[in-house]
């Protein structure tokens, strides 16, 4: 076989190949388009089948209930008072009595007592009064009131003892107790009775009366 036939028969070959495969082609697009076709179709048709159904109208409210009736009480009747019988009294005279006026009591002031005259300043001490002899040296185991022994009780007792001209003691007062009434009182009875003193003088060395104190100290004899 020549060369111009082989070419030919490639030439027909490859355009038989092209009308057939335009054939397929073809038969693919008017299937595709038929089958698009039926879609749309039968969507159609459920649509027109489609039946909407309405909501139903919401349920009426209900009345509201009556509001309650509350009796209400009649009014209280009203009575009407009494007449007022007016009686005509009359009133009896008034007769006033002019009362006199207390009399006048005037008082004369009567003029004020004279004061009484100062007394005259104490004289002045010249010396002052000394005890003779040692004051605690009045003091013995026998003096011990037996109710502090019983009681246990001790202590010192201060006193503030007045002299007179005399020299003997006119007064005596506790300025410290000792913490038991019956060693303060026996300090004071000794003293009046046993203390003798070198009574005080003024300038002109005259006997005076004058003050000094003291302390006398209480202890339990021993057995």
């Amino acid at each position: 076989m020549s060369y111009a036939n082989r070419r030919q028969m490639s030439s027909n070959r490859t355009a038989a190949i092209i009308i057939v495969a335009l054939i397929h082609i073809a038969l693919g697009y008017a299937l595709v388009t038929g089958l698009a076709y039926n879609v749309i179709k039968k969507a159609a048709e459920d649509l027109k089948t489609f039946d909407v159904e309405d909501e139903p109208p919401p349920p009426p409210e209900e009345p509201p209930p009556p509001p309650e009736r509350t009796e209400v009480p009649p009014p209280p009747q009203v009575v009407a008072p009494p007449p007022i019988v007016r009686v005509n009294t009359v009133a009896p005279p008034v007769v006033s009595t002019p009362v006199a006026p207390p009399p006048v009591i005037t008082e004369t002031a009567r003029p004020a007592p004279p004061a009484p005259p100062a007394p005259p300043p104490p004289p002045r001490v010249s010396q002052a009064a000394r005890a003779r002899g040692d004051l605690p040296s009045l003091f013995s185991t026998d003096d011990y009131p037996q109710s502090a022994i019983r009681n246990e009780e001790q202590g010192t007792t201060s006193v503030r003892l007045t002299i007179g001209t005399d020299g003997r003691v006119s007064d005596c007062t506790v300025t410290g107790s000792s913490g038991s009434s019956s060693l303060d009182s026996t300090t004071c009875s000794i003293l009046r009775r046993r203390a003798r003193f070198t009574p005080a003088k003024d300038q002109a060395g005259n006997p005076i009366s004058d003050t000094t104190t003291t302390r006398i100290r209480w202890q339990l004899p021993d057995d």
